[in-house]
């Protein structure tokens, strides 16, 4: 299944959280405003079309990529996850020695 990362910056604090509580309908958050969305094409425009109809096209910034199919995928740092839950679809730690 195609993964995708979508992230945003919204200037005004209600349009902002508006826009937080819609992406948790459709995607797994890994920063602030960066999200994982799992889905096909239909899902993605499902999304952005909902995501599009709160934000303000001339003050907001909206932005959404592909993840290839087979590309290295890493994490370096604090989990998403807390401890003990594991999700196959995200990459695993990458210890430094």
């Amino acid at each position: 299944m195609p993964y995708w990362i979508i992230g945003y910056d919204i200037t005004d604090s209600r349009r902002l959280q508006r826009v937080y509580r819609a992406m948790l309908r459709h995607a797994i958050p890994l920063e602030f405003s960066v999200f994982l969305l799992t889905g096909h094409e239909a899902d993605r425009r499902r999304c952005l079309e909902e995501i599009c109809s709160l934000i303000d096209p001339d003050q907001d910034d909206l932005r959404c990529y592909p993840l290839p199919a087979r590309g290295l995928q890493e994490r370096i740092g604090k989990a998403t996850l807390p401890a003990g839950i594991h999700w196959s679809g995200l990459p695993v730690e990458q210890n430094s020695a």
